[in-house]
């Protein structure tokens, strides 16, 4: 189906009985299917088509984990080769030729300087058990408990990695300003608010009374997701790595939602030139099914054999699509076609925001673009002047963009940045097909809002 082409509306169906039961039956804790009140059966690329045969453009993309889209054939075909050679599915940590397949190629788009001393972890197929592994291995090898972590942070669900993330309380992490050009903590932005925020980094190290103890490591985000699609300046991360470098502090990158050409490079810490000394990923590794590995320098393989051990870290099928996802992407340079395709999305985005007060921002890398929506009318605008955000206008465009077939996640702070994550396959026809559905939305919502001024604007 053509990018443009209308989305089909079908009469009522199994699916509103299959939603029913879902609700019924499912946690509370589920989030998407509150959002997004749809039954895909069928995909391809960028396309799913629900049970009631409406089709959608799907700009989430399993959350950033499908480089290539749904069902890619590469993919596919990887999977069916693992399932028709009789191969075994599950094998714990044993060594398989598709599993040596896998780290070889994982291991050719490294950072040269990793990828010749390295060590790799298989872990729990979340990538959440990944920064579990991460924290435990730093602990281990430096024999230190204290983390750094970051303002925004978003680490996973567990323990560990909720304890790292930006909503944690009572833990032994220290947090630490990330810069941010729009929402500055300092209320400067730019450079000079990503050198206030190394210097509050450095100081805090270094004072004796700061009450940070040496840590066992830094773990950041080279742009935070669920954060609000935020990127790190490259001059802030290049000191950063000094800044732990020179203090012997292990330093985590956590790609799990910006690895494999996502933001324009096949990693983001590639944009800086920084090697880490753990790097963190899952999502797209796996080729859309479960994976989640550490890379590591290896000095810190300090752990025992079972230190970190799982059932499921032994994945044939997710390491043969992974193996064709990673090979797919270097091979066809899709890293450099998400740069060009992603700046052309932002320029356009950013034309729309010179036109529309309620876009406050509009920021990114690569394929991984968020824009937030702010109530430019409010007369209680943070101090640094720019107006607050506007959860409930982001809502209702999410929800207008659903109706004109087009799937959006929401994150940020206060849920106020839309966030365009679409696969790394998506051509020209499709990114305009995609602005073009949310301008339409954007301006729908706005309409709403004049109507209805008092079920829009921010939470308070």
């Amino acid at each position: 189906m053509a990018a443009t082409e209308p989305t089909t509306v079908a009469p009522p169906a199994a699916h509103e009985g299959i939603l029913r039961r879902q609700s019924l039956r499912e946690s509370a804790a589920r989030t998407y299917a509150r959002s997004l009140p749809i039954v895909p059966v069928r995909a391809r690329g960028l396309t799913i088509e629900g049970a009631d045969g409406r089709r959608y453009l799907d700009c989430l993309s399993g959350a950033g984990t499908l480089a290539l889209g749904h069902n890619h054939p590469v993919v596919l075909e990887a999977i069916k080769k693992v399932l028709d050679s009789g191969a075994p599915l599950h094998v714990l940590d044993l060594a398989t030729p598709v599993k040596d397949a896998f780290t070889t190629e994982l291991f050719a788009t490294l950072p040269r300087e990793l990828a010749d001393d390295a060590r790799i972890q298989f872990c729990g197929p979340a990538g959440t058990d990944a920064v579990e592994a991460a924290l435990k291995l730093v602990r281990t090898a430096t024999g230190r408990t204290g983390l750094l972590a970051f303002t925004g942070a978003y680490h996973g669900m567990t323990a560990g990695a909720l304890d790292a993330s930006g909503g944690a309380t009572d833990v032994r992490v220290t947090r630490l300003p990330y810069p941010h050009d729009y929402r500055c903590p300092f209320g400067t932005g730019g450079e000079r608010g990503a050198e206030l925020a190394a210097r509050w980094t450095e100081h805090l190290l270094d004072d004796p009374k700061g009450g940070v103890p040496a840590p066992a490591g830094m773990i950041l985000e080279p742009v935070q997701g669920e954060g609000g699609v935020i990127p790190a300046p490259d001059d802030w991360l290049r000191r950063m790595r000094r800044i732990t470098a020179d203090r012997s502090i292990p330093l985590i990158a956590d790609e799990v939602q910006t690895g494999v050409g996502r933001t324009g490079a096949f990693w983001a810490v590639d944009h800086s030139g920084v090697v880490p000394d753990v790097m963190v990923m899952s999502k797209a590794i796996g080729g859309s099914l479960p994976l989640a590995v550490i890379v590591y320098r290896s000095a810190l393989d300090a752990w025992q054999p079972g230190a970190h051990a799982g059932t499921f870290r032994g994945n044939q099928l997710a390491m043969a699509a992974g193996t064709a996802t990673l090979a797919f992407v270097r091979e066809n340079r899709l890293a450099e076609r998400a740069a060009t395709l992603g700046a052309r999305m932002l320029g356009r985005l950013q034309g729309l925001a010179a036109t529309h007060p309620c876009i406050g921002d509009v920021r990114g890398r690569g394929l991984m673009i968020g824009v937030e929506l702010v109530d430019p009318d409010a007369d209680d605008g943070t101090r640094d002047g720019t107006p607050p955000p506007a959860p409930s206008l982001a809502a209702a465009v999410q929800r207008a963009c659903l109706d004109r077939g087009l799937i959006v996640e929401l994150g940020g702070r206060h849920s106020a940045v839309v966030r365009l994550l679409p696969p790394l396959t998506l051509t020209d026809e499709q990114a305009t097909a995609v602005l073009d559905r949310f301008a339409d939305a954007l301006a729908a919502a706005e309409r709403g809002r004049q109507h209805h001024p008092d079920d829009t604007g921010p939470s308070r």
